[in-house]
């Protein structure tokens, strides 16, 4: 196994180029970049006509098919002038617990309070540090950014938005299989039980619902497949994705309303779409959300 990793990374030392501090070149590309001695690659694209618009870091699935990735999110780029970043998060290095569900709590307990991991490890802010990364390669410091994930993807970034500061333009969560519920009587990472107090006081849930998150759903994602998580708190979130969807974004505005705080989730449907990033990527829809309109 070892060998078998190791050759995988000298070919792609062969074939990647490092991101220094250098704008990235048009078109597509593939780079690669080093995180407390973690190598993550990146898959990027940078429309012909790039005017320094924001990057858009782009979360695959459980297939970890980074390169397709990025390649649908090509026309979301081209019209709202987005510089594409598709990590890579290897099934080996991120394990569910450390890509879906954000990488706070490694060993699950069945009650009492979760060990939590170091912050500085949590997997959100390796997504920062990525786009900060971008960032300095592009020499814009300041440079915006919006995230996007659809599935395993969606599933990191409904933790992302609760866990890490940030300032990000927008969260945009595509047919995940779970949510980060709105609650403290679900556990995590399905919801905010047995978690510590700074991470699950009413001020935490306070500001999750402040996130500019949009639920994007397809209408047609109501297959129970192979890879639907059917543990028992996820099949309290509903049978299907799209039923999952539906039912945490009215959860989150219930409590917001109830609690009188603001509420700045939006929920966008795709009609006639099932669990296709492809095609989730390619809608109107998607552009709404990333647009902000």
């Amino acid at each position: 196994m070892l060998r078998r990793l190791f050759g995988g990374w000298l070919a792609l030392a062969a074939c990647t180029a490092a991101l220094h501090a250098a704008p990235l070149p048009a078109g597509k590309g593939l780079h690669s970049v080093t995180i407390d001695g973690e190598v993550i690659e990146l898959h990027t694209y940078k429309p012909p006509q790039y005017a320094g618009g924001p990057v858009l870091l782009v979360l695959h699935g459980l297939g970890a098919n980074a390169t397709g990735y990025r390649d649908y999110a090509v026309p979301l780029a081209d019209q709202l002038g987005f510089l594409v970043v598709a990590p890579l998060f290897d099934r080996e290095r991120f394990p569910a617990w450390r890509y879906q569900t954000g990488g706070l709590v490694r060993n699950q307990r069945v009650d009492g309070e979760f060990r939590i991991e170091p912050e500085a490890q949590w997997t959100g802010r390796l997504f920062l540090r990525i786009i900060d990364a971008v960032r300095s390669a592009e020499g814009r410091p300041d440079l915006a950014y919006a995230l996007i994930g659809h599935s395993a993807g969606g599933q990191a970034l409904s933790r992302f938005a609760a866990f890490s500061p940030h300032a990000a333009q927008r969260i945009v969560i595509a047919n995940p299989s779970t949510y980060l519920w709105p609650s403290r009587e679900e556990r995590f990472p399905y919801g905010y039980g047995g978690l510590p107090a700074a991470l699950a006081d009413d001020a935490a849930l306070q500001r999750f619902l402040a996130q500019p998150v949009t639920v994007l759903l397809g209408t047609a994602d109501l297959r129970r497949d192979n890879n639907l998580n059917v543990r028992p708190p996820a099949e309290r979130q509903g049978a299907t994705r799209y039923e999952r969807g539906h039912n945490a974004f009215r959860a989150a505005q219930q409590l917001a309303q109830q609690r009188g705080w603001a509420f700045n989730w939006r929920l966008l449907e795709v009609p006639g779409v099932g669990h296709n990033a492809r095609r989730m990527f390619g809608s109107a829809e998607a552009l709404e959300a990333l647009a902000g309109r």
